[in-house]
């Protein structure tokens, strides 16, 4: 059986100690390098020891060294922007799995992939994309509703995430709204916001606690509504996202792919 050798951009965080530990145990898989930023208080210590299962003989690093297949970065948005350098100087295939990158740093990640192939998605998560599909199939469904329908996206986090709103919750708005064409964009409300405009899809963003991630797709019509909701029960469904595509990325000719790419949609 060949494997995949990877690098984990990020390997000390949260998700990057998920990737070492879920990454240790997968025979198509090998760890060959455990990547963080320069004033990390972990440098040197082994990924397999932070990610608590048992030494992998791979310690944090700065350095790409070892020969490489693919590089997962589930890092923050500066180190997105290093990483995505580093590998396309050498060619090396990137998982880009980080959210919150600017504009500047989308633009970066768009040119590299005419180098190098790049998996880039909002989320990783496999039940997810195949959510956007359904959402898909429900706007064309419903957007010729003689009464109108309101579309609201409601999505939950954890206390600890950075941007708002996720980037998946603004995946999906783009999804809706290429189909049903909604231009007014809001975020919450507030005070007397007055009646709402079938022109309009709204966001919803809930930092609470350690919830790894939801979102609900309200499509309200007169007389009833239909939901599309999707959660995660653990941090691993981004990993096992994450996981798959550097499988599924050497050997791809350079481009910008996506999990429907990942999953054959």
């Amino acid at each position: 059986m060949t494997t995949t050798k990877i690098a984990i951009h990020g390997a000390a965080g949260r998700m990057g100690r998920r990737l070492v530990a879920l990454s240790s145990s997968d025979p198509q898989l090998e760890l060959v390098a455990a990547l963080e930023c320069p004033d990390h208080p972990e440098l040197g210590v082994d990924a397999g020891t932070l990610a608590a299962v048992g030494p992998l003989d791979v310690p944090l690093t700065l350095g790409l060294d070892a020969p490489t297949d693919v590089v997962i970065d589930f890092s923050v948005p500066g180190g997105t922007a290093a990483i995505v350098a580093i590998c396309l100087q050498r060619k090396i295939p990137l998982v880009v799995a980080t959210t919150g990158l600017s504009e500047a740093q989308q633009a970066m990640v768009r040119a590299a992939a005419e180098k190098t192939p790049i998996v880039w998605a909002p989320k990783m998560r496999l039940a997810v994309k195949q959510l956007m599909k359904l959402s898909e199939t429900a706007a064309r469904a419903l957007r010729d509703c003689p009464a109108g329908v309101d579309v609201e996206i409601i999505e939950r986090h954890h206390r600890f995430k950075r941007d708002a709103p996720s980037g998946t919750a603004l995946a999906f708005g783009r999804i809706i709204t290429d189909v049903m064409g909604q231009r007014q964009v809001r975020h919450g409300r507030e005070g007397e916001p007055g009646p709402r405009s079938q022109n309009e899809i709204a966001y919803h963003a809930v930092r609470a606690g350690d919830d790894p991630g939801q979102h609900t797709i309200v499509f309200g019509m007169l007389g009833e509504v239909v939901e599309l909701h999707v959660a995660a029960t653990s941090r691993d469904a981004y990993a096992h996202g994450a996981l798959a595509a550097a499988k599924f990325l050497p050997g791809k000719p350079p481009g910008l792919y996506d999990m429907f790419a990942v999953l054959g949609l």
